[in-house]
């Protein structure tokens, strides 16, 4: 079954390189596709583009079978740990679990921001936090026997600043707006924990077209909030779904471009149709495209 919500990650200029890094110490990891920037203005290039001419744009890759997508542009957003990734090391998959959890921390952890040392936490056996040398969270978790299993990829969100205290709220309007969607086990602050209310979230899952996710809120002040830096895109069969998830996410109207909107939470969304590579072949897509705010079939 095709991934339904992508994962969009925005690089500075360095998309190639940082695919490459993780498509490298990854198990599983490969490219799929690279769709490039117009080599012109004629060709629909904008004027703030033109250092990217004929550059890679976004590249989409795999990494043990979960699909994300590399954009390669300027500095105007910088990835933070709002949303990270967590990766689960599951011992009733693999015996040597524990082993390849270790040793792609040990990769990783090279050149990267320790949030939190891989060690024993009363939530879990083994678990370390880092970003990486691009600015990306990931979570290193070892499943525990007694625990449901999941992916091994599973993005997490981390409700901080003017939306902490607000992460179950999420969880219950995203499933209301998804298909396939579920709210898996949550667990909640017995007391006030930093700017964490007794009984906001202290960890929640939930599921989204048969994907899963996570949502925390942070007993931490952090600078960081959510940003476009990393985005999660929504592939949709027809201009009708379109519509339906642009109405229902899109909270501000100035954040609208391209197909990006911003959700009541700030989190950021893509709703692209899943045909876009070849409604982007066409000649003048990308300049029409760049003069959309939601994305419109019939336009391109």
């Amino acid at each position: 079954m095709k991934q339904k919500i992508t994962p969009n990650i925005w690089f500075q200029a360095n998309a190639e390189q940082a695919v490459a890094y993780y498509t490298t110490q990854f198990p599983g990891g490969r490219i799929l596709s690279t769709f490039y920037y117009p080599k012109s203005a004629e060709e629909g290039l904008a004027d703030f583009q033109l250092d990217f001419a004929g550059k890679a744009l976004t590249i989409d890759f795999e990494l043990g079978q979960y699909q994300l997508t590399a954009i390669n542009a300027g500095p105007e957003f910088k990835v933070n740990p709002s949303i990270s990734f967590m990766l689960n090391f599951d011992p009733s998959k693999n015996i040597h679990a524990q082993d390849r959890m270790d040793d792609l921390w040990c990769k990783m952890s090279d050149e990267s921001k320790v949030l939190k040392d891989i060690d024993a936490y009363p939530f879990s056996g083994r678990y370390g936090w880092l970003q990486d040398r691009y600015g990306v969270g990931w979570q290193f978790i070892l499943e525990e026997a007694s625990s449901e299993r999941r992916p091994f990829i599973m993005p997490s969100l981390l409700f901080t600043g003017k939306v902490t205290n607000r992460a179950e709220e999420a969880i219950q309007f995203y499933t209301s707006v998804f298909e396939d969607a579920n709210v898996g086990p949550l667990a909640y602050y017995p007391e006030d924990t930093g700017p964490a209310k007794k009984g906001s979230l202290m960890f929640g899952e939930f599921q989204l077209f048969g994907q899963w996710f996570a949502a925390v809120d942070s007993a931490v002040e952090y600078d960081f909030t959510f940003n476009e830096a990393v985005s999660l895109s929504v592939s949709c069969k027809d201009q009708a779904e379109i519509d339906y998830y642009w109405n229902k996410l899109s909270s501000d109207p100035q954040f609208e471009q391209c197909g990006w909107l911003k959700d009541k939470f700030g989190v950021s969304w893509q709703i692209v149709p899943e045909n876009i590579e070849e409604l982007m072949a066409r000649p003048k897509a990308y300049a029409n495209m760049m003069k959309m705010k939601k994305l419109v079939i019939k336009d391109f």
